[in-house]
C-alpha cells in the first residue's frame, strides 16, 4: 500500500491533507462569490431606495442567520456528514439568491429583500464550515493547525479579498446589479467543483462516534449546545472565537463611509480592502505552520488578541492623523489583517478541548461562535455608535482582543498543544478531562 505522505510530498510538507486539496480551492471560489457584494451591499442598498439603518438592520438579520447557520453545519456535519451540508448551504444559496435578485431588490422590498438576502445567511457557513469540520476529522493532528491556516487562507481569501477585486472591476464593466449576478455565478462554479473533485471518505458520512450513534437526532444536535455546561473550557474558547470577527464585520458597516469621508474613493476603498486581504490571507499558513511549532495557545494570545487590539486601533487613527495617506492607510490595513491570523489555531483547540465522542460537538460550537460574531459585528456597531460614537467604538472592540488574549491564556490549556508538551499545569488538565470524561 502506498504511504500517502510519500505519494504527496509537497502537499504533506505545506500542511495541505491531500485529499481535501481540491476542497480548499473549491472552498476559495464559492467564498469569492459570497464577498463580491461584502464591501458595497451597504452603500448600494442607501443609494437604491434604502436608508442606511435599514440595510444595516437587513445585514444585521443576515448575521442571525449566519449564526444559525454556522451552528448547523457543525451539528448537521456530525449527522449527515460534512459533504451534504456543503451541498445543502450551496443550495440554499443559489436559491435565495435568485429571489432576492429577480424580486427583492427590482421592487424595493424591505420585508423581501430582509427575507432572501436574510435568508440566504445560513448558506455560507454550512459550506465552509462543514469543509472546516472536514479538515479537523481527517487531518493528522500533528497537521491541523496548518491545515487550518490553509482553510483561512481560502475562506478570507474569497470574503472579502478577492470578492472585492472582482466587484473592482466587475462593477466599472457591467454595473454593480449585474456584479450581484456575477457571484452567483461564482458560488455556483465552488459548489460544482466540490461535487466531483473531492474524494476524501471522511467527510462522506456521519461523525458520530459509533458508541453514540443509536442516540435520536434530537440528542445529537442539543449535544452542540450542552457540551457549553458540561465542558466549560469550550464556553471559553466559544468566547474567544466571538471576539475574533467581531470587530472585523463590524468594520464592514461603517469603514466605506470612514474612508469615503477623508477622502477615498470607492475604488480606493476596496483597493485597500484588497490588499490588506490578499496580505492577511498569505499569513495564514504561515501563522498554522508556526502554531503547530510554538504552540496553539501562545499564538492565540499574543499574536491574535494582543496583536489584533494594536493593530486595529492603528488601521483607525492612523489614517486621520496622516490626513487619509493612502500608502500608510495599506500599511497598518495589512497589519490588522496578519494579526488576525493569529486565531488561526482556535480551530485546532477546540477540537483538542474534549474527548473523541464530543469533537463534533465542539466543533459545531467553533462553527456556532464564528457565526454570531458576523452578528454582534454590526448589532454592537449599532448600539455603541449612538452611545461613545465611532471613535468609542473602536477602544470597545480593542478592550475585547484584550479580554480574549486573557482568556486564551488562562482557560485554554489543552494538553494536545504542541507548545504545552512540557507544562505541568497541561499534564493536570490531561487528568482533569479524563476525570469528567469519566
Amino acid at each position: 500500500m502506498t504511504n500517502p505522505s510519500s505519494a504527496h510530498p509537497i502537499l504533506n510538507r505545506l500542511g495541505i491533507p491531500p485529499g481535501l486539496a481540491m476542497g480548499y480551492i473549491a472552498v476559495l471560489i464559492f467564498m469569492i462569490g459570497d464577498g463580491v457584494e461584502s464591501n458595497y451591499l451597504a452603500p448600494y442598498l442607501e443609494q437604491n431606495g434604502f436608508s442606511l439603518d435599514i440595510a444595516a438592520t437587513v445585514i444585521a438579520f443576515y448575521g442571525i442567520t449566519v449564526t444559525l447557520g454556522s451552528w448547523l453545519a457543525g451539528s448537521l456535519s456530525t449527522l449527515y456528514g460534512p459533504r451534504r451540508v456543503m451541498l445543502l448551504g450551496a443550495a440554499i444559496w443559489i436559491i435565495f439568491e435568485i429571489l432576492f435578485l429577480s424580486f427583492a431588490l427590482p421592487n424595493k422590498s424591505v420585508v423581501l429583500t430582509a427575507l432572501t438576502y436574510g435568508l440566504r445567511g445560513v448558506a455560507y457557513p454550512m459550506f465552509a464550515y462543514a469543509f472546516l469540520v472536514w479538515i479537523q476529522a481527517a487531518a493528522p493532528a500533528e497537521m491541523r493547525g496548518s491545515a487550518t491556516g490553509w482553510f483561512w487562507l481560502a475562506f478570507t481569501g474569497g470574503l472579502p479579498t478577492l470578492g472585492s477585486l472582482v466587484a473592482i472591476f466587475s462593477i466599472k464593466v457591467i454595473g454593480e446589479y449585474a456584479t450581484f449576478w456575477l457571484s452567483l455565478c461564482l458560488v455556483a462554479l465552488g459548489a460544482l467543483l466540490m461535487l466531483v473533485a473531492v474524494k476524501e471518505r471522511t467527510g462522506r458520512a456521519p461523525l458520530l462516534d459509533p458508541a453514540h450513534r443509536s442516540q435520536s437526532k434530537l440528542q445529537t444536535l442539543m449535544g452542540g449546545i450542552d457540551i457549553l455546561w458540561r465542558r466549560p473550557r469550550i464556553a471559553a474558547a466559544a468566547v474567544v472565537r466571538i471576539i475574533n470577527t467581531t470587530p472585523y464585520f463590524g468594520f464592514f458597516i461603517f469603514l466605506p463611509g470612514f474612508f469615503t469621508k477623508i477622502g477615498f474613493s470607492q475604488t480606493e476603498y476596496l483597493t485597500l480592502i484588497t490588499i490588506m486581504g490578499l496580505v492577511g490571507m498569505s499569513f495564514n499558513p504561515v501563522i498554522g505552520k508556526l502554531s503547530d511549532r510554538i504552540g496553539w495557545r501562545r499564538v492565540l494570545t499574543f499574536f491574535g488578541g494582543i496583536g489584533s487590539a494594536i493593530s486595529m486601533l492603528l488601521m483607525y487613527f492612523v489614517p486621520q492623523w496622516s490626513h487619509g495617506n493612502f500608502f500608510l492607510s495599506v500599511v497598518f490595513a495589512c497589519l490588522y489583517g496578519i494579526t488576525l491570523c493569529g486565531y488561526v489555531p482556535a480551530a485546532a483547540l477546540f477540537s483538542s478541548l474534549c474527548d473523541k465522542k464530543d469533537k463534533g460537538n465542539s466543533m459545531a460550537i467553533y462553527c456556532f461562535a464564528a457565526g454570531l460574531s458576523t452578528f454582534f459585528g454590526p448589532a454592537l456597531y449599532g448600539i455603541l455608535n449612538a452611545l461613545f460614537g465611532t471613535a468609542g467604538v473602536i477602544w470597545v472592540y480593542a478592550s475585547l482582543y484584550i479580554v480574549s488574549a486573557l482568556i486564551s491564556w488562562f482557560f485554554l490549556l489543552s494538553p494536545l498543544d504542541p507548545g504545552e508538551q512540557n507544562n505541568p499545569a497541561a499534564a493536570r488538565v490531561r487528568i482533569l478531562d479524563s476525570a469528567v470524561s469519566d
